[in-house]
């Protein structure tokens, strides 16, 4: 009994300090007061009066226009989480929050190697990167400074970090075709795979985080899809992109999406499944093939699911859910804000960009 309170009350304090944390993040009048702003001078004035104040201060002597205000925003999103581990105690909160934080050693092992492989520069590689997880920024910086793909995936193995596992196995494949999207695709099976496996044992909190995972799954499998019969690319090759472990969408389900000629025809499919809702986007847009407005329907949703956790179980993981995906989603509006302020886009033409939750 004592055992059951003591946990009840970590539930309880967790959830408290994230609800304190959810509301101070911007809200829709203040996400709109950063869209009207005229210029990127402008925003990052006003970013100044926002919680975001003191990576904004510390970026500016760096830094200017967009890359000043990234650099805050990898500087809070890293800080955020870091607070977040420091006073988390409850081990199904902890290993939530790491297998979200691990997603950023992916997006950022990813980063590095489309750098490597398209020969960008070290340091515009570096000012992408987000040292949120397991990667410190110090790692992040040996493993940019390494010549070429093969070189990082080496390293990773040296260091026997264990995303060089499905790198290393999928490299032989690369080297013969130079897609690099045959390794992204093996770091994103690797990655749900294992964060899958470690929420395995059946109880509330790990159902939870299984579903927003298996959710995950499915959307970056629609993506995979969609882009396949875009590009015209033959079943038997689209199949080598497909992952595991989704909720909709079993193995068999997938096999026929893949099978589709059109676009139109993978909307019509969905129409009997939670993805229906792609069926409102405008018919011209889906003449076009432009999976981008697609993209953005899939991604609104699951953010929406995501955030939509803080309706759960207050004595649960469900908080912790809703704040990380609030905060990824804010991160992610105001990067679009600022980077469409170099792009002229007019106030109506931003709003549509962003997702509101």
């Amino acid at each position: 009994m004592r055992s059951c309170r003591v946990n009840e009350m970590d539930w309880g304090y967790i959830n408290a300090r994230m609800r304190g944390m959810k509301s101070r993040l911007l809200n829709k009048r203040a996400l709109d007061t950063l869209v009207l702003q005229p210029d990127l001078a402008s925003l990052i004035a006003e970013l100044e009066k926002t919680p975001y104040r003191d990576e904004i201060i510390e970026a500016k002597v760096r830094y200017s226009g967009v890359l000043c205000v990234e650099y805050a925003l990898r500087k809070n999103f890293t800080r955020t989480f870091q607070k977040i581990l420091k006073f988390v105690r409850e081990p199904e909160a902890e290993r939530y929050i790491r297998i979200f934080l691990h997603r950023w050693d992916v997006q950022n092992i990813k980063t590095i190697l489309r750098g490597k492989n398209i020969h960008i520069p070290a340091e515009e590689i570096q000012d992408c990167l987000v040292p949120a997880g397991e990667l410190d920024e110090a790692t992040l910086t040996e493993l940019v400074r390494q010549p070429d793909v093969r070189a990082v995936i080496d390293l990773l193995a040296t260091w026997q970090v264990v995303y060089a596992r499905p790198l290393t196995e999928s490299y032989p494949t690369f080297a013969k075709s130079g897609d690099l999207s045959l390794l992204e695709c093996a770091l994103n099976e690797f990655y749900y795979a294992d964060a899958l496996e470690q929420v395995k044992p059946l109880s509330y909190n790990n159902g939870l985080i299984r579903n927003i995972l298996a959710l995950e799954i499915d959307v970056v499998n629609l993506r995979t899809v969609l882009r396949m019969i875009r590009d015209q690319v033959a079943p038997g090759e689209a199949k080598k992109f497909l992952i595991s472990g989704g909720k909709e969408f079993d193995q068999e389900g997938l096999d026929h999406l893949i099978t589709l000629h059109s676009i139109e025809e993978v909307v019509e499919e969905l129409k009997t499944t939670p993805y229906r809702f792609l069926a409102d986007i405008p018919p011209p847009a889906m003449r076009t093939q432009k999976i981008s407005v697609i993209e953005k329907q899939l991604e609104k949703f699951l953010v929406q699911k995501g955030v939509g956790a803080f309706t759960g179980d207050p004595l649960s993981v469900a908080s912790v859910i809703g704040y990380f995906w609030a905060k990824y989603n804010e991160i992610t509006n105001i990067r679009i804000i600022s980077r469409c302020k170099t792009a002229d886009f007019t106030v109506e033409q931003l709003k549509e960009e962003l997702i509101y939750v």
